[in-house]
């Protein structure tokens, strides 16, 4: 594995300045990890197309949409006309994931699937031949700020041996309530992203906090 990668998750960042917040954190995350709820599926409400429009010119990092959604094919057309570069729908908010897969690759996105903490990761392998990421989400869909949920290490480490014993080019994320201690262990798991909001935008240095996980992101899943 020649490094993981990091996303650089928005849902902490200063909205009033999000641009300026991007380009703090450009040079270290691979791609930005833009948080999309809807007071449905998780009780929050957040962003839409809207925003990712107004980043697309601002960034050349992929734009990585993770739908907490329900009906999440009803959104596809908009955020990839907005310039989604790949989308990552619940499990769970999906009857027929493999419609909402269809759909996200015939609009032009790559597509992932996210599993919540109560669900079994393996409800997700039937699927891993068409994806392109899974998220194991590490703590309770729709805050930041949350604390890592230690059991859904297990998890990481069954997804990354099914990966593995397909030889699929599937990412294994997770998601929440990472810093430099829980990522250190996603990794050693074997996750290959680390999606990170309040450890990169509510440090006092975004552009250090964001520099010091791209460099444990490599590291790490070098040392698997």
């Amino acid at each position: 594995m020649s490094g993981a990668k990091l996303a650089a998750s928005i849902l902490s960042a200063d909205f009033a300045r999000l641009g300026d917040q991007v380009k703090l954190v450009e040079p270290y995350a691979d791609m930005l990890h833009v948080d999309v709820m809807d007071a449905h599926f998780v009780p929050p409400l957040t962003i839409g197309p809207v925003v990712v429009e107004s980043l697309r010119p601002i960034s050349p990092l992929p734009l990585h949409c993770h739908l907490m959604v329900e009906h999440p094919e009803a959104l596809l057309e908009d955020f990839a006309k907005a310039g989604t570069d790949m989308v990552t729908f619940h499990l769970e908010a999906a009857p027929e994931p493999e419609t909402v897969i269809a759909e996200a690759r015939a609009r032009g996105m790559r597509a992932g699937i996210a599993v919540n903490p109560d669900t079994p990761v393996e409800e997700a392998f039937a699927y891993l031949d068409r994806l392109d990421n899974l998220i194991v989400m590490s703590v309770r869909p729709g805050w930041a700020g949350q604390d890592f949920i230690e059991e859904v290490l297990p998890k990481v480490e069954a997804a990354r041996r099914e990966i593995d014993r397909r030889g699929v080019p599937v990412d294994v994320e997770v998601d929440g309530g990472i810093n430099e201690d829980s990522g250190r262990r996603c990794l050693a798991a074997g996750a290959t992203v680390l999606a990170v909001a309040s450890s990169i935008f509510k440090a006092s240095d975004p552009a250090l906090a964001a520099r010091r996980l791209s460099v444990l992101a490599r590291a790490g899943a070098e040392e698997r």
